[in-house]
């Protein structure tokens, strides 16, 4: 069964094709600034994209009509359960109220889908996959409760490869994951559920290339009320402009490497209080598992930093084994959720119900 998985970025849209989960070919379509500053929105380049996708299917002699399935990314909709959902009316509809780019994955795997007949689009383990214990979403303010918003599908889809390495399914096993890129999400994995996860995206956990992470409250409300910055621009400190690149000048960790191997001490001492941060994340994890743990599972872009998961496991080996799976692959991920429920390993989710 052919398998197309489209996953929409910022400023890119990447495509593959697979048979069942073997990948035939991928591609990663850049887009000139230019090209998308045309559009009052995100939600406005939707047939852009799906013009040019169109364009490279048609240079690779792919037709649509070969799909069994088509399946995006998913967006900012409302919090659901993990698992592979048919794309929807309803969700089409909750995805124009955020302008992010992952909300175009549902609409472009519909039209796709259109085009080849009569087969099934679906989204699989979207940014919002909540499966909070509800002691977790206690905050110390009533007005602010914590929001599950953290890396789903890498997550979900290397906890499966970390219970499969264990030899045994992902419903058996207790893990601590954390997914180390742009972003830190740290999540304790508990029979299947991650029932506890740090909001990745508005300044909870670890600090990370370019986000603060965690900050001292009080300093943050003086932020906000010193007249000094803008709404948006605090938006930008916490996620964006802080963490390594607020620190250092850069969100690369190998620059970060070099200026360690270089000898420079702030360098040397901000990396080690990521390192700290992280650390402490997944200790805190370990604790909501009752100290109850298979595995810690070490993945994403910064999971390639052989110094990085050393110095982590330094601090955390003596809770559980570490295993360690760089890089996230969004697109393996994506085409594995639908070949679970084309062959009937999985029953697809609907969405709203």
């Amino acid at each position: 069964m052919n398998i197309f998985a489209i996953n929409p970025g910022s400023t890119s849209t990447k495509i593959a094709l697979f048979e069942d989960t073997k990948c035939l070919w991928t591609e990663t379509q850049r887009y000139e600034a230019s090209d998308l500053a045309r559009y009052a929105n995100v939600m406005d380049q939707e047939q852009f994209r799906f013009d040019e996708i169109s364009k490279t299917l048609d240079a690779k002699g792919v037709k649509p009509v070969d799909f069994a399935a088509v399946v995006g990314r998913g967006g900012l909709l409302k919090p659901i359960e993990s698992g592979t959902y048919t794309v929807s009316g309803q969700m089409l509809e909750d995805l124009k109220n955020a302008a992010h780019a992952s909300n175009l994955g549902a609409p472009l795997a519909v039209r796709f889908a259109a085009a080849a007949g009569n087969i099934p689009a679906f989204i699989v383990d979207p940014v919002v996959v909540d499966e909070l214990v509800d002691e977790a979403r206690i905050s110390g303010l009533p007005e602010l409760p914590r929001l599950s918003i953290f890396h789903a599908l890498n997550q979900k889809a290397v906890a499966r490869r970390a219970a499969a390495d264990l030899k045994k399914n992902y419903e058996e096993c207790n893990l601590v994951v954390a997914h180390m890129g742009g972003g830190v999400s740290v999540g304790a994995h508990a029979k299947g559920r991650v029932i506890d996860v740090n909001n990745a995206l508005d300044g909870e956990g670890p600090m990370s290339p370019e986000r603060a992470g965690s900050l001292p409250v009080g300093g943050v409300a003086d932020l906000c009320f010193g007249g000094r910055y803008t709404r948006q621009e605090i938006g930008k400190m916490i996620n964006g402009r802080g963490g390594l690149v607020a620190h250092l000048g850069t969100n690369d960790m190998r620059e970060v490497e070099k200026l360690i191997a270089n000898g420079d001490a702030k360098a040397v001492l901000v990396f080690e209080a990521m390192v700290l941060q992280i650390s402490k994340e997944i200790g805190g994890c370990a604790a909501v598992l009752k100290g109850e743990l298979d595995a810690i599972v070490l993945t994403g872009g910064l999971a390639y930093s052989d110094k990085l998961c050393e110095r982590i496991t330094s601090r955390t080996s003596f809770i559980a084994p570490i295993l360690r799976y760089p890089g996230e692959d969004e697109m393996q991920a994506l085409a594995e959720g639908a070949w679970r429920v084309l062959t009937n390993r999985e029953t697809p989710k609907k969405y709203g119900a």
